[in-house]
């Protein structure tokens, strides 16, 4: 099937999943609207921008995440996502992010290291004069384009940097997330949405180049010789 767009009822379902999201009103209510209107549709997206990013994804391609929230770790136990989302990722903790919420469509890429260390060479990264002021410039270039520069960040500023850094903003950040957003409507409901998530990510690209090409995902573990050693 070629992807045709998102019918209303979609984005709606997301509404109605923030008034009940019950076990039981998903089996009554929300599981066929999901599976017909959301689910389907956002499969043959994914499939179509597997073939066109394929140069990312290898084998593997988009991935497209089910609607059951993991909540072991969580104080919401809430058993369902107000969102569909699907990802394509370059590098581990860098690549593409698209979902589908009650507010319509959001494209982005985005860097999110999970360890200290990923996100001490970023800042370091940031912090050296050409490849800060190359991603100052890539930032500005995407926000010139319509787009919101989020991700978890620190609300003061990292421990020793001074107050006036021209790029103290940017060294907040432990996540970057670039992205922007298509609401609902005659375009999101058509093969333009496709086209707003490919063009969208041709846009992003600069930025997941930047983190790539100064090795900022985070590394392959070495073999530990000395473990090794004992046990020989």
């Amino acid at each position: 099937m070629t992807f045709s767009g998102f019918p209303p009822s979609a984005p709606r379902l997301y509404e109605d999943l923030a008034d009940d999201n019950s076990k039981e009103a998903w089996r009554l209510r929300h599981r066929e609207v999901y599976e017909r209107d959301v689910r389907a549709p956002m499969d043959e997206l994914a499939a179509e921008l597997s073939a066109e990013f394929a140069e990312y994804g290898g084998a593997d391609g988009v991935r497209v995440l089910g609607p059951v929230r993991d909540t072991r770790m969580s104080h919401d136990k809430s058993p369902y996502k107000t969102y569909q989302g699907c990802y394509l990722d370059v590098l581990p903790c860098l690549g593409f992010w698209v979902h589908l919420d009650r507010d319509g469509l959001y494209a982005s890429g985005r860097y999110y290291p999970y360890g200290g260390d990923e996100v001490a060479r970023y800042r370091a990264a940031v912090d050296e004069e050409d490849g800060g002021t190359e991603l100052a410039a890539i930032v500005a270039g995407l926000e010139r384009e319509g787009f919101t520069i989020g991700g978890d960040r620190l609300k003061s500023r990292p421990r020793g940097v001074p107050a006036d850094h021209p790029r103290l903003d940017l060294l907040r950040h432990r996540r970057i997330d670039a992205g922007r957003r298509l609401g609902p409507g005659p375009d999101l409901s058509s093969d333009r949405a496709a086209d707003f998530v490919r063009e969208t990510w041709q846009l992003v690209r600069p930025l997941l180049d930047w983190a790539a090409v100064r090795g900022l995902t985070p590394r392959p573990r070495t073999p530990d010789t000395k473990g090794a050693d004992a046990s020989s």
